[in-house]
């Protein structure tokens, strides 16, 4: 039975967020984002305002800086007459901040300047809920906004020069840019992308970019065991939900009919660095296929996504390494400045390949070199075999000397 006092609703609703800590999908979020167990949660309990009392009313999410690419301009969706929910679900296409400007032009400056005060304070991008109540704006709550590898770089390096409007402007040090920028973001930035691409079937919002390739999945369950047996999946949904994070975790890419560029797909694709394109409405959903014009796609059936641009071709496009940002080379500029004579850098390196590119990105030598690549190198290993079967001593001599001489010459390469 609902209780009818207040104050035991509200003690409900507490014990209710607590007990949220140990559901399964909570497990599965603190587990990827490496989250202690023991920490537990916290309760807000704050007045509540309506986004959909009227038409005069909405409700939104906003970001201080794009944090898909890390460009310094604000970024958001919102929906009139909605609660907070309908734009984090997706299950309604939003509208951009360029509307709110227009439909609510006050709130709107009044918002930028809100932006512009939360990066002053905590000197970072901002992830923002808001909402409008009969005209009136409510902030609802903030937090340092998660971002995409390139995003993160970018913002890193534009924030050691001064930001902010005249003398309440601010910066960071080069030291605190570094801090800011993980392992995670530079492999992120290495991810490949697309040679030549198709011509897409279908289209929607670049949400979190890079290159996917992989099998379409309708369900995080389907997609986690096509994952565990060793394929490369694709997840495919009208909108995605924290109901999804255990197949979201394990996707190459996500696609989704429904949503915009706060829906909950795609702040979740960019916290992981996961492509990502969301709001393709001409991808029309029915049970285990999806229909895009005239093509139709099946479950196992091969997509490829093109997080930076939006795209959905069909098949399996060919990728290709991508090119270091300017920003990634001054972060690795930054680094080694402050690491000189305080720590060395050496490369795992197996192939002549490996050791060029390790120099490149400013390794001092090679740590770790594991010469069992070069016998099994596809021109070498039908010599290693010959070796290995060889009926008589003579025989593997002749092997030895060969790739003798062809480890020698490998090694040579290594001079970079």
């Amino acid at each position: 039975e609902f209780p009818q006092e207040p104050a035991k609703q509200l003690r409900g609703a507490v014990e209710a967020v607590f007990r949220s800590w140990n559901g399964a999908r909570a497990i599965a979020y603190r587990v990827r984002e490496k989250i202690s167990h023991d920490l537990g949660t916290a309760v807000n309990v704050q007045a509540m305002v309506f986004g959909n009392r009227d038409n005069n009313s909405g409700t939104g999410v906003g970001f201080t800086r794009n944090a898909a690419t890390g460009e310094n301009k604000p970024y958001g969706d919102y929906l009139i007459n909605a609660q907070g929910e309908d734009v984090v679900a997706g299950i309604r296409n939003t509208e951009d901040l360029d509307a709110l400007k227009r439909q609510f032009p006050s709130v709107h400056k009044e918002l930028l300047a809100i932006f512009d005060r939360l990066e002053r304070h905590y000197q970072d991008m901002c992830d923002t809920e808001f909402t409008i109540d009969q005209g009136k704006l409510w902030m609802l709550q903030t937090r340092v906004g998660k971002r995409t590898g390139a995003a993160a770089l970018k913002m890193a390096v534009d924030m050691t020069t001064y930001t902010g409007r005249g003398k309440q402007s601010w910066k960071i040090s080069k030291k605190e840019a570094l801090m800011r920028v993980n392992a995670e973001h530079l492999d992120q930035v290495l991810h490949p992308q697309f040679i030549n691409k198709t011509k897409a079937v279908a289209k929607g919002l670049a949400a979190s970019p890079g290159a996917a390739v992989g099998k379409v999945y309708f369900t995080a369950d389907d997609a986690e065991a096509a994952a565990k047996s060793g394929e490369a999946v694709i997840l495919v949904r009208s909108e995605t939900s924290p109901e999804d994070v255990h197949g979201m975790m394990v996707a190459k890419g996500i696609l989704t009919s429904r949503g915009g560029l706060v829906s909950h797909a795609a702040v979740v694709a960019r916290g992981w660095g996961t492509p990502a394109v969301v709001g393709a409405d001409a991808v029309q959903i029915d049970g285990k296929m999806f229909r895009a014009g005239d093509v139709v796609v099946r479950e196992g059936d091969v997509i490829s996504l093109d997080g930076t641009t939006g795209e959905v071709m069909l098949g399996a496009m060919q990728l290709t390494a991508a090119e270091p940002t300017k920003e990634f080379q001054t972060i690795l500029k930054w680094a080694d400045e402050i690491r000189k004579g305080k720590l060395a850098v050496r490369a795992n390196a197996d192939t002549a390949e490996d050791a060029t590119k390790a120099r490149e990105y400013g390794a001092e030598g090679i740590g770790l070199c594991r010469t069992e690549h070069m016998f099994l190198a596809p021109d070498r290993l039908p010599v290693v075999r010959r070796m290995i079967l060889a009926s008589s001593p003579a025989t593997t001599r002749r092997c030895l000397n060969l790739e003798f001489v062809n480890i020698r010459q490998k090694f040579v390469q290594w001079r970079v």
